[in-house]
Protein backbone atom coordinates (compact mmCIF):
# COMPACT_ATOMS: atom_id res chain seq x y z
CA UNK A 1 0.00 0.00 0.00
CA UNK A 2 1.35 3.38 -1.06
CA UNK A 3 0.50 5.65 1.86
CA UNK A 4 0.41 9.42 1.52
CA UNK A 5 1.49 10.12 5.11
CA UNK A 6 4.65 8.97 6.85
CA UNK A 7 3.76 6.17 9.30
CA UNK A 8 7.33 5.07 10.01
CA UNK A 9 6.99 5.93 13.72
CA UNK A 10 4.87 2.76 13.97
CA UNK A 11 7.35 0.62 12.03
CA UNK A 12 8.34 -1.57 14.97
CA UNK A 13 4.91 -1.79 16.58
CA UNK A 14 3.79 -5.36 17.19
CA UNK A 15 6.93 -6.99 15.79
CA UNK A 16 7.28 -10.43 17.37
CA UNK A 17 3.93 -10.11 19.17
CA UNK A 18 1.66 -12.98 18.19
CA UNK A 19 -1.33 -11.14 19.67
CA UNK A 20 -0.80 -7.83 17.86
CA UNK A 21 -3.27 -8.76 15.10
CA UNK A 22 -1.44 -6.76 12.45
CA UNK A 23 -3.26 -6.36 9.12
CA UNK A 24 -2.01 -8.33 6.13
CA UNK A 25 -1.25 -5.19 4.10
CA UNK A 26 -0.82 -1.52 4.91
CA UNK A 27 2.64 -1.67 6.44
CA UNK A 28 3.12 0.86 9.22
CA UNK A 29 -0.31 2.36 8.54
CA UNK A 30 -1.85 -0.98 9.39
CA UNK A 31 0.27 -1.12 12.52
CA UNK A 32 -1.04 2.33 13.53
CA UNK A 33 -4.58 0.97 13.29
CA UNK A 34 -3.56 -2.13 15.24
CA UNK A 35 -2.54 0.08 18.19
CA UNK A 36 -6.19 -0.31 19.23
CA UNK A 37 -6.43 -3.47 21.35
CA UNK A 38 -10.11 -3.24 22.20
CA UNK A 39 -9.90 -1.45 25.54
CA UNK A 40 -13.10 0.43 24.61
CA UNK A 41 -12.39 3.49 26.73
CA UNK A 42 -13.78 5.32 23.70
CA UNK A 43 -17.21 3.86 24.49
CA UNK A 44 -17.94 5.85 27.62
CA UNK A 45 -19.61 9.11 28.53
CA UNK A 46 -17.70 10.15 31.65
CA UNK A 47 -15.41 13.18 31.81
CA UNK A 48 -13.10 13.74 28.89
CA UNK A 49 -13.20 14.40 25.15
CA UNK A 50 -13.18 10.91 23.61
CA UNK A 51 -15.29 10.02 21.70
CA UNK A 52 -17.72 12.80 20.65
CA UNK A 53 -19.60 10.68 18.13
CA UNK A 54 -20.13 7.84 20.59
CA UNK A 55 -21.32 10.32 23.21
CA UNK A 56 -24.19 11.50 20.99
CA UNK A 57 -25.14 8.12 19.50
CA UNK A 58 -24.26 5.63 22.27
CA UNK A 59 -23.55 3.34 19.34
CA UNK A 60 -20.21 1.45 19.33
CA UNK A 61 -20.22 1.76 15.53
CA UNK A 62 -19.35 5.43 16.03
CA UNK A 63 -16.36 4.90 18.31
CA UNK A 64 -12.60 4.88 17.88
CA UNK A 65 -12.55 1.12 18.50
CA UNK A 66 -14.96 0.34 15.66
CA UNK A 67 -13.10 2.66 13.29
CA UNK A 68 -9.81 0.92 14.05
CA UNK A 69 -11.41 -2.50 13.59
CA UNK A 70 -12.90 -1.38 10.28
CA UNK A 71 -9.52 -0.18 9.02
CA UNK A 72 -7.90 -3.47 9.99
CA UNK A 73 -10.65 -5.41 8.23
CA UNK A 74 -10.21 -3.24 5.14
CA UNK A 75 -6.46 -3.87 5.09
CA UNK A 76 -7.09 -7.59 5.51
CA UNK A 77 -9.16 -7.59 2.32
CA UNK A 78 -12.54 -8.11 3.98
CA UNK A 79 -14.12 -5.33 1.92
CA UNK A 80 -12.63 -6.14 -1.46
CA UNK A 81 -9.58 -4.93 -3.40
CA UNK A 82 -10.41 -1.20 -3.09
CA UNK A 83 -11.87 -0.83 0.41
CA UNK A 84 -11.25 2.89 0.80
CA UNK A 85 -13.90 3.78 -1.76
CA UNK A 86 -16.37 1.35 -0.22
CA UNK A 87 -19.25 2.07 2.11
CA UNK A 88 -17.78 0.30 5.15
CA UNK A 89 -14.79 2.58 5.69
CA UNK A 90 -16.76 5.68 4.73
CA UNK A 91 -19.53 4.89 7.23
CA UNK A 92 -17.06 4.15 10.01
CA UNK A 93 -15.27 7.47 9.53
CA UNK A 94 -18.40 9.52 8.90
CA UNK A 95 -18.77 11.10 12.37
CA UNK A 96 -15.07 11.31 13.28
CA UNK A 97 -14.38 14.99 13.99
CA UNK A 98 -10.59 14.69 14.33
CA UNK A 99 -10.67 15.83 17.96
CA UNK A 100 -7.43 14.03 18.95
CA UNK A 101 -9.15 12.92 22.16
CA UNK A 102 -8.23 9.30 21.49
CA UNK A 103 -4.56 10.16 21.06
CA UNK A 104 -4.48 11.47 24.63
CA UNK A 105 -7.19 9.49 26.44
CA UNK A 106 -6.95 6.05 24.84
CA UNK A 107 -4.56 3.90 26.94
CA UNK A 108 -2.70 2.98 23.74
CA UNK A 109 -2.88 6.44 22.17
CA UNK A 110 -4.73 5.58 18.96
CA UNK A 111 -4.42 8.55 16.59
CA UNK A 112 -7.73 8.14 14.78
CA UNK A 113 -7.70 11.72 13.51
CA UNK A 114 -4.57 10.97 11.47
CA UNK A 115 -5.76 7.48 10.48
CA UNK A 116 -8.89 9.12 9.11
CA UNK A 117 -6.85 11.58 7.03
CA UNK A 118 -4.98 8.72 5.34
CA UNK A 119 -8.23 6.86 4.67
CA UNK A 120 -9.73 10.00 3.14
CA UNK A 121 -6.63 10.62 1.01
CA UNK A 122 -6.77 7.04 -0.26
CA UNK A 123 -10.45 7.50 -1.09
CA UNK A 124 -9.79 10.60 -3.20
CA UNK A 125 -6.84 8.92 -4.93
CA UNK A 126 -8.90 5.89 -5.93
CA UNK A 127 -11.89 8.02 -6.94
CA UNK A 128 -9.64 10.19 -9.10
CA UNK A 129 -11.04 13.46 -7.78
CA UNK A 130 -11.87 15.45 -4.66
CA UNK A 131 -15.52 16.49 -4.18
CA UNK A 132 -16.08 20.19 -4.82
CA UNK A 133 -17.25 20.91 -1.26
CA UNK A 134 -14.13 19.39 0.29
CA UNK A 135 -11.96 21.17 -2.29
CA UNK A 136 -13.53 24.52 -1.42
CA UNK A 137 -13.16 24.03 2.33
CA UNK A 138 -9.55 22.92 1.90
CA UNK A 139 -8.58 25.91 -0.25
CA UNK A 140 -10.10 28.50 2.10
CA UNK A 141 -6.67 30.05 2.96
CA UNK A 142 -5.91 30.53 -0.74
CA UNK A 143 -9.02 32.40 -1.77
CA UNK A 144 -9.10 34.45 1.42
CA UNK A 145 -5.69 35.78 0.35
CA UNK A 146 -6.54 36.10 -3.34
CA UNK A 147 -10.06 37.52 -3.20
CA UNK A 148 -10.40 40.25 -0.53
CA UNK A 149 -14.03 40.91 -1.47
CA UNK A 150 -14.98 37.43 -0.31
CA UNK A 151 -15.93 39.11 2.96
CA UNK A 152 -19.22 40.02 1.26
CA UNK A 153 -20.08 36.38 0.57
CA UNK A 154 -21.36 35.71 4.08
CA UNK A 155 -23.40 38.94 3.99
CA UNK A 156 -24.92 38.01 0.63
CA UNK A 157 -25.73 34.51 1.86
CA UNK A 158 -27.52 35.90 4.91
CA UNK A 159 -29.54 38.40 2.89
CA UNK A 160 -30.48 35.90 0.19
CA UNK A 161 -31.74 32.65 1.78
CA UNK A 162 -32.15 31.15 -1.68
CA UNK A 163 -28.39 31.46 -2.12
CA UNK A 164 -27.86 29.35 1.01
CA UNK A 165 -30.39 26.78 -0.18
CA UNK A 166 -28.58 26.46 -3.50
CA UNK A 167 -25.36 25.90 -1.58
CA UNK A 168 -26.96 23.05 0.34
CA UNK A 169 -28.46 21.47 -2.75
CA UNK A 170 -25.42 21.66 -5.01
CA UNK A 171 -22.52 21.64 -2.55
CA UNK A 172 -23.88 19.97 0.57
CA UNK A 173 -23.19 23.03 2.76
CA UNK A 174 -25.94 23.42 5.35
CA UNK A 175 -28.27 26.34 4.69
CA UNK A 176 -28.94 26.47 8.43
CA UNK A 177 -25.33 27.30 9.26
CA UNK A 178 -24.29 30.96 8.89
CA UNK A 179 -20.87 31.64 7.43
CA UNK A 180 -18.38 33.38 9.71
CA UNK A 181 -17.80 37.03 8.90
CA UNK A 182 -14.48 37.86 7.30
CA UNK A 183 -12.93 41.01 8.77
CA UNK A 184 -12.75 44.03 6.47
CA UNK A 185 -9.03 44.30 7.12
CA UNK A 186 -6.79 41.35 7.93
CA UNK A 187 -4.31 41.64 10.77
CA UNK A 188 -1.20 41.06 8.67
CA UNK A 189 -2.27 43.60 6.05
CA UNK A 190 -2.43 46.28 8.73
CA UNK A 191 1.18 45.84 9.86
CA UNK A 192 3.84 48.17 8.55
CA UNK A 193 6.84 46.36 10.02
CA UNK A 194 7.86 42.72 10.35
CA UNK A 195 9.71 43.32 13.62
CA UNK A 196 8.31 45.42 16.45
CA UNK A 197 9.00 46.00 20.11
CA UNK A 198 11.97 46.64 22.35
CA UNK A 199 15.17 46.27 20.33
CA UNK A 200 16.85 44.93 23.46
CA UNK A 201 13.96 42.67 24.45
CA UNK A 202 13.87 38.88 24.33
CA UNK A 203 12.98 37.71 20.84
CA UNK A 204 9.81 35.82 19.95
CA UNK A 205 8.20 34.96 16.62
CA UNK A 206 4.45 35.40 16.22
CA UNK A 207 2.77 32.98 13.81
CA UNK A 208 -0.61 34.42 12.84
CA UNK A 209 -2.78 31.66 11.41
CA UNK A 210 -5.32 32.01 8.61
CA UNK A 211 -8.30 32.14 10.98
CA UNK A 212 -6.88 34.74 13.34
CA UNK A 213 -5.65 36.82 10.41
CA UNK A 214 -8.89 36.97 8.44
CA UNK A 215 -11.68 36.19 10.90
CA UNK A 216 -10.37 37.41 14.26
CA UNK A 217 -7.68 40.07 13.77
CA UNK A 218 -8.64 41.45 17.18
CA UNK A 219 -7.17 38.31 18.76
CA UNK A 220 -3.86 38.78 16.96
CA UNK A 221 -3.86 42.48 17.87
CA UNK A 222 -4.47 41.70 21.55
CA UNK A 223 -1.60 39.21 21.44
CA UNK A 224 0.74 41.73 19.85
CA UNK A 225 -0.12 44.33 22.49
CA UNK A 226 0.46 41.83 25.30
CA UNK A 227 3.88 40.91 23.95
CA UNK A 228 4.80 44.56 23.43
CA UNK A 229 3.79 45.36 27.01
CA UNK A 230 5.91 42.43 28.16
CA UNK A 231 9.01 43.98 26.62
CA UNK A 232 9.54 41.38 23.91
CA UNK A 233 11.01 41.95 20.46
CA UNK A 234 8.43 40.42 18.14
CA UNK A 235 9.13 39.01 14.70
CA UNK A 236 5.99 38.55 12.60
CA UNK A 237 6.41 35.27 10.72
CA UNK A 238 6.20 35.81 6.97
CA UNK A 239 6.74 33.49 3.98
CA UNK A 240 10.17 33.41 2.38
CA UNK A 241 8.66 34.10 -1.04
CA UNK A 242 6.97 37.25 0.26
CA UNK A 243 3.64 36.26 -1.26
CA UNK A 244 0.39 35.21 0.43
CA UNK A 245 0.41 34.71 4.22
CA UNK A 246 1.62 31.50 5.79
CA UNK A 247 -0.85 28.65 6.20
CA UNK A 248 -0.18 25.62 8.39
CA UNK A 249 -2.07 23.32 6.00
CA UNK A 250 -4.79 22.31 8.46
CA UNK A 251 -7.71 22.83 6.08
CA UNK A 252 -6.03 20.70 3.43
CA UNK A 253 -5.08 17.92 5.81
CA UNK A 254 -8.51 17.70 7.43
CA UNK A 255 -10.08 17.23 4.00
CA UNK A 256 -7.63 14.55 2.88
CA UNK A 257 -5.56 16.68 0.49
CA UNK A 258 -2.22 15.52 1.82
CA UNK A 259 0.06 16.78 -0.95
CA UNK A 260 -1.39 20.27 -0.72
CA UNK A 261 -1.06 20.18 3.07
CA UNK A 262 2.57 19.16 2.65
CA UNK A 263 3.21 22.06 0.29
CA UNK A 264 1.76 24.54 2.79
CA UNK A 265 3.74 22.96 5.60
CA UNK A 266 6.98 23.28 3.62
CA UNK A 267 6.37 27.03 3.21
CA UNK A 268 5.75 27.33 6.93
CA UNK A 269 8.80 25.28 7.88
CA UNK A 270 11.02 27.36 5.59
CA UNK A 271 9.75 30.55 7.24
CA UNK A 272 10.00 29.31 10.83
CA UNK A 273 13.23 27.32 10.84
CA UNK A 274 15.48 30.43 11.00
CA UNK A 275 13.80 31.25 14.32
CA UNK A 276 13.86 27.67 15.57
CA UNK A 277 17.58 27.20 14.97
CA UNK A 278 18.17 30.28 17.15
CA UNK A 279 15.83 28.82 19.80
CA UNK A 280 13.42 31.75 19.45
CA UNK A 281 9.95 30.79 20.74
CA UNK A 282 7.32 30.53 18.01
CA UNK A 283 3.95 31.62 19.38
CA UNK A 284 0.59 30.70 17.88
CA UNK A 285 -3.05 31.45 18.66
CA UNK A 286 -5.32 28.87 17.03
CA UNK A 287 -4.78 25.46 18.70
CA UNK A 288 -5.54 23.36 15.63
CA UNK A 289 -2.99 25.32 13.59
CA UNK A 290 -0.07 25.83 15.99
CA UNK A 291 -0.19 22.28 17.34
CA UNK A 292 0.21 20.87 13.84
CA UNK A 293 3.84 21.95 14.13
CA UNK A 294 4.26 19.56 17.06
CA UNK A 295 2.16 16.74 15.68
CA UNK A 296 1.04 16.20 12.08
CA UNK A 297 4.13 17.87 10.58
CA UNK A 298 6.07 14.75 11.52
CA UNK A 299 3.62 12.62 9.53
CA UNK A 300 4.08 14.89 6.51
CA UNK A 301 7.71 13.75 6.31
CA UNK A 302 9.34 17.18 6.27
CA UNK A 303 12.69 16.23 7.77
CA UNK A 304 14.74 17.23 10.79
CA UNK A 305 13.78 20.90 10.66
CA UNK A 306 10.33 19.95 11.99
CA UNK A 307 11.92 18.60 15.15
CA UNK A 308 13.67 21.92 15.79
CA UNK A 309 10.45 23.87 15.18
CA UNK A 310 8.37 21.53 17.33
CA UNK A 311 10.63 22.16 20.32
CA UNK A 312 10.01 25.93 20.31
CA UNK A 313 6.44 26.11 18.95
CA UNK A 314 3.86 26.87 21.62
CA UNK A 315 0.48 28.42 22.12
CA UNK A 316 0.34 31.90 23.64
CA UNK A 317 -0.91 30.51 26.94
CA UNK A 318 1.92 27.97 27.08
CA UNK A 319 4.51 30.65 26.41
CA UNK A 320 3.20 33.10 28.99
CA UNK A 321 2.80 30.36 31.61
CA UNK A 322 6.38 29.26 30.99
CA UNK A 323 7.59 32.84 31.34
CA UNK A 324 5.73 33.14 34.63
CA UNK A 325 7.26 29.92 35.95
CA UNK A 326 10.71 31.23 35.02
CA UNK A 327 9.90 34.53 36.78
CA UNK A 328 10.41 36.40 33.51
CA UNK A 329 6.85 37.56 32.90
CA UNK A 330 6.70 41.35 33.17
CA UNK A 331 2.93 41.63 32.97
CA UNK A 332 0.35 42.40 35.67
CA UNK A 333 -3.34 41.65 35.24
CA UNK A 334 -6.30 43.11 37.10
CA UNK A 335 -10.06 43.34 36.48
CA UNK A 336 -13.01 44.68 38.42
CA UNK A 337 -13.74 42.50 41.48
CA UNK A 338 -16.05 39.54 40.86
CA UNK A 339 -15.52 39.51 37.10
CA UNK A 340 -16.47 36.02 35.95
CA UNK A 341 -15.44 33.92 32.97
CA UNK A 342 -16.41 30.47 31.79
CA UNK A 343 -13.91 28.60 29.66
CA UNK A 344 -14.36 26.02 26.93
CA UNK A 345 -11.16 24.24 25.99
CA UNK A 346 -10.43 23.42 22.36
CA UNK A 347 -10.08 19.65 21.80
CA UNK A 348 -6.48 20.02 20.68
CA UNK A 349 -5.64 22.18 23.70
CA UNK A 350 -6.86 19.32 25.86
CA UNK A 351 -5.11 16.66 23.79
CA UNK A 352 -1.75 18.41 24.21
CA UNK A 353 -2.19 19.40 27.85
CA UNK A 354 -2.41 23.14 27.24
CA UNK A 355 -5.42 23.76 29.48
CA UNK A 356 -3.28 23.85 32.61
CA UNK A 357 -1.54 26.91 31.15
CA UNK A 358 -4.92 28.59 30.62
CA UNK A 359 -5.81 27.93 34.27
CA UNK A 360 -2.49 29.29 35.45
CA UNK A 361 -2.85 32.54 33.52
CA UNK A 362 -6.44 33.16 34.57
CA UNK A 363 -5.35 32.67 38.18
CA UNK A 364 -2.91 35.55 37.68
CA UNK A 365 -5.75 37.98 36.95
CA UNK A 366 -6.74 39.83 40.11
CA UNK A 367 -10.50 40.13 40.54
CA UNK A 368 -11.29 37.30 38.14
CA UNK A 369 -13.20 34.11 38.93
CA UNK A 370 -13.04 31.36 36.32
CA UNK A 371 -15.04 28.22 35.71
CA UNK A 372 -14.03 25.54 33.23
CA UNK A 373 -16.80 23.80 31.33
CA UNK A 374 -16.50 20.01 31.44
CA UNK A 375 -17.12 19.38 27.77
CA UNK A 376 -16.18 17.18 24.85
CA UNK A 377 -15.86 18.55 21.30
CA UNK A 378 -17.90 21.66 20.49
CA UNK A 379 -19.11 19.86 17.37
CA UNK A 380 -18.13 22.46 14.81
CA UNK A 381 -14.77 20.77 14.17
CA UNK A 382 -13.66 22.94 11.28
CA UNK A 383 -15.83 22.14 8.27
CA UNK A 384 -17.77 19.32 9.96
CA UNK A 385 -20.51 21.60 11.31
CA UNK A 386 -21.00 23.22 7.90
CA UNK A 387 -21.69 19.94 6.12
CA UNK A 388 -25.42 19.47 5.57
CA UNK A 389 -25.44 15.84 6.67
CA UNK A 390 -23.49 16.69 9.82
CA UNK A 391 -25.32 19.82 10.95
CA UNK A 392 -27.53 17.80 13.31
CA UNK A 393 -24.73 15.73 14.88
CA UNK A 394 -22.67 18.91 15.22
CA UNK A 395 -25.35 20.56 17.35
CA UNK A 396 -25.93 17.39 19.37
CA UNK A 397 -22.26 17.40 20.36
CA UNK A 398 -22.51 21.04 21.43
CA UNK A 399 -25.69 20.37 23.39
CA UNK A 400 -24.05 17.69 25.54
CA UNK A 401 -22.67 20.34 27.89
CA UNK A 402 -21.12 23.32 26.10
CA UNK A 403 -24.21 25.19 24.93
CA UNK A 404 -26.29 24.52 28.07
CA UNK A 405 -23.41 25.83 30.21
CA UNK A 406 -23.11 28.99 28.12
CA UNK A 407 -26.85 29.63 28.19
CA UNK A 408 -26.97 29.20 31.96
CA UNK A 409 -24.13 31.66 32.52
CA UNK A 410 -24.89 35.18 33.68
CA UNK A 411 -25.17 37.55 30.69
CA UNK A 412 -22.28 39.57 32.13
CA UNK A 413 -20.03 36.52 32.35
CA UNK A 414 -17.29 36.42 29.73
CA UNK A 415 -17.13 33.30 27.58
CA UNK A 416 -13.62 32.17 26.66
CA UNK A 417 -12.91 29.82 23.76
CA UNK A 418 -9.59 29.88 21.93
CA UNK A 419 -10.77 27.99 18.85
CA UNK A 420 -12.40 29.87 15.98
CA UNK A 421 -14.69 26.89 15.36
CA UNK A 422 -15.67 26.80 19.03
CA UNK A 423 -16.48 30.52 18.96
CA UNK A 424 -18.63 30.05 15.87
CA UNK A 425 -20.57 27.18 17.44
CA UNK A 426 -21.20 29.19 20.61
CA UNK A 427 -22.42 32.16 18.57
CA UNK A 428 -24.75 30.01 16.48
CA UNK A 429 -26.05 27.76 19.23
CA UNK A 430 -26.24 30.07 22.25
CA UNK A 431 -26.32 33.53 20.64
CA UNK A 432 -23.39 34.57 22.82
CA UNK A 433 -20.11 36.10 21.77
CA UNK A 434 -16.92 34.53 23.07
CA UNK A 435 -13.32 35.65 23.14
CA UNK A 436 -9.80 34.31 22.97
CA UNK A 437 -7.74 34.20 26.15
CA UNK A 438 -5.49 36.87 24.63
CA UNK A 439 -8.40 39.31 24.68
CA UNK A 440 -9.13 38.60 28.33
CA UNK A 441 -5.51 39.19 29.29
CA UNK A 442 -5.33 42.35 27.19
CA UNK A 443 -8.46 43.71 28.87
CA UNK A 444 -6.95 42.92 32.27
CA UNK A 445 -3.50 44.29 31.49
CA UNK A 446 -2.26 46.90 33.93
CA UNK A 447 -0.17 49.33 31.94
CA UNK A 448 2.84 50.74 33.79
CA UNK A 449 2.60 54.38 34.78
CA UNK A 450 5.24 56.68 33.37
Amino acid sequence: MDTQLDWSVYENYGNGDAFAQLPVVGGSYGKAAAVCIGNRQCQRTEKGVMCPSFRITHNPVHSTHHRAQTLKAALNGDYGPQPFIGQEVSAAMDLCVGCKGCKRECPNGVDMALLRVEALAQRWRLAGKVPLREWLFAHLPHYLAKYPLICWLSVLRERMPLFAKWGERWLGISAKRPFPRVAKHSFLASLTSETVGDSNGREVALLVDTFSNYFAPETAQATLELLLAGGYRIHIARPIDGKRPLCCGRTFLSNGLVEQARAEARRTVAALFPYAKRCIPIIGLEPSCLLMLRDEYYALGLGEQVDAIGKVAMLLEEFLAREHDAKQLKLTFKLQPDTQVIVHGHCHQKAFGAMKSVRKLLNLVSGLTSEFIESSCCGMAGAFGFEAEHYGPSLLMAELSLLPSVRQANPETWVVANGISCQHQIRDGAQRESMHLAQVLRAALVMPTV
